[in-house]
C-alpha cells in the first residue's frame, strides 16, 4: 500500500515533488497546502502545468492535515522565517503526521542549534510520537550524506573539503543581502557575518566530526568577494562594473589546529566571473563537489540536471526534495524527536526502479 503525503508549499521544490507523486508506487499524494489564496482550489495538475489530477489545492490547513497521510513533505520558506515555519510543522506533528522539511536549514543537525530553535519542535515530536527530519543539497545531503560515505572506505582522512560551485546567472531572487550578489563590494552581506554564515549553512560540520568520533578545535569563516571589471548582463539583470560578482566563502572545522572539515562555495554570476577561482571540472559549473585528502585521495563530483531541459536548478531542486520524500518509510522505527542523516540508515529510494510504461 502506498504511503499517503501531504505537500506543504508549491514553490520550485513543492512543484517538483508534487510532480513525482503523482505517478509513484510507494507514494501517493494525499493533499497539497498553498499559501497563496489564487491558489485555493486549483487542480494540482494544472498548478504544476500538467493534466488535471482530481486533487485540490487548499489554503485550509486544518482540513489538509486531518486528511488520512502517513506524512507532511513540508517546503515551506527558509529559515529567515523561522517562525512561521516552526509553528507550521509542530502544527503538522500534532495532527499525528511525521515531518519531512527542507526549509530550516541549521536543523540539518539539530545538536548544535539553540534550545529556542528546537525546543517546540522537540516537544511536537514527543507529544505526538511522530519524527521531524529536516534536509537539503547544501546544507544536506551534498555536505552530509556524500562526504560521510567516502570517509567511510578510507584509512585515514586528512582532510574533507566539499564544495558548491554555482552560477547564480541561472537563479531567480535577489542574492544583494545575504549574499553580496550585484550589490556594491563595500556592502556587507548578511552572511558575510561569520555568526550568522555558521549558524546557516554550517551545522553539517559538527555532524562529520561526530560521525567521525573527533573533538572539534572551533568553527570559523572566511569570505570573499569579486568585483565585475565590467558590466556583466544575465539573465535576470545587469551586474555594474565594481560591483559583486562572485563570492567565495568558507566554513572550517579546526581538528588538532588545522582546518580538515571545510565546506566551499563558490557562486558566480555568469561563468566569467572569477575566472581563477575553483570551478567545475567535468561540466561548465553547477556541481557539488567532495575531495578527501588521506588514504586514499579521493575527488567525487555531482551535477544534477533536469531530466527534461538539463536545467540545473530544475534537478538539483529535484533532488532537494526528494531526499526528503525518500526518508519517510524510515521514520516510523525511529524515537520520536528531531532526527538527522546520522539517524537515519541508507535510502535507496523505495520505488524509484520501475518499468517507463
Amino acid at each position: 500500500m502506498a504511503r499517503k503525503v501531504v505537500v506543504w508549499g508549491t514553490g520550485v521544490v513543492g512543484q517538483l515533488v508534487v510532480r513525482e507523486l503523482l505517478d509513484h508506487p510507494e507514494f501517493e499524494l494525499a493533499g497539497v497546502i498553498v499559501h497563496d489564496p489564487a491558489k485555493n482550489g486549483a487542480d494540482v495538475g494544472t498548478l504544476i502545468g500538467a493534466e488535471p489530477a482530481g486533487i485540490f489545492a487548499t489554503t485550509d490547513v486544518a482540513s489538509a492535515l486531518a486528511l488520512d497521510a502517513e506524512a507532511v513533505a513540508y517546503f515551506g520558506p527558509t529559515a529567515e522565517f523561522a517562525e512561521q515555519n516552526i509553528a507550521n510543522m509542530a502544527q503538522a506533528l500534532y495532527a499525528g503526521k511525521h515531518v519531512v522539511s527542507t526549509s530550516m536549514t541549521p536543523l540539518v543537525y539539530p545538536k548544535p542549534c539553540p534550545p529556542e530553535l528546537t525546543k517546540a519542535l522537540q516537544k511536537a515530536c514527543v507529544d505526538s510520537g511522530k519524527v521531524c527530519y529536516t534536509t537539503g543539497i547544501d546544507p544536506g545531503f551534498a555536505n552530509d550524506l556524500f562526504p560521510m560515505t567516502l570517509m567511510g572506505v578510507c584509512g585515514r582522512v586528512d582532510s574533507v573539503r566539499v564544495q558548491e560551485l554555482l552560477d547564480y546567472g541561472n537563479y531567480a531572487g535577489d542574492y544583494s543581502v545575504p549574499m553580496g550578489l550585484g550589490a556594491p563590494m563595500e556592502n556587507q552581506a548578511v552572511l558575510e557575518i561569520p555568526e550568522i554564515l555558521i549558524f546557516a549553512w554550517g551545522h553539517t560540520i559538527p555532524m562529520i566530526a561526530d560521525a567521525a568520533g573527533v573533538p572539534l578545535d572551533r568553527i570559523d569563516a572566511t569570505y570573499e568577494k569579486w568585483p565585475a571589471p565590467a558590466p556583466i548582463e544575465y539573465r535576470y539583470g545587469t551586474v555594474q562594473t565594481g560591483h559583486c560578482a562572485a563570492v567565495r566563502f568558507e566554513i572550517r572545522g579546526w581538528v588538532g589546529g588545522e582546518p580538515r572539515i571545510i565546506i566551499e562555495h563558490v557562486n558566480r554570476i555568469t561563468n566569467d566571473a572569477a575566472p581563477d577561482w575553483p570551478r567545475a571540472a567535468s561540466v561548465d559549473n553547477d556541481v557539488y563537489r567532495v575531495i578527501i585528502k588521506g588514504s586514499p585521495d579521493i575527488t567525487q563530483e555531482t551535477a544534477f540536471r533536469g531530466e527534461l531541459d538539463g536545467d540545473p536548478i530544475t534537478g538539483g531542486c529535484l533532488a532537494t526534495g526528494m531526499r526528503a520524500v525518500n526518508a519517510i518509510p524510515y521514520l516510523s522505527g525511529l524515537e520520536p524527536g528531531l532526527v538527522s542523516a546520522l539517524d537515519l540508515p541508507l535510502i535507496p529510494g523505495l520505488g524509484t526502479i520501475r518499468s517507463s510504461s
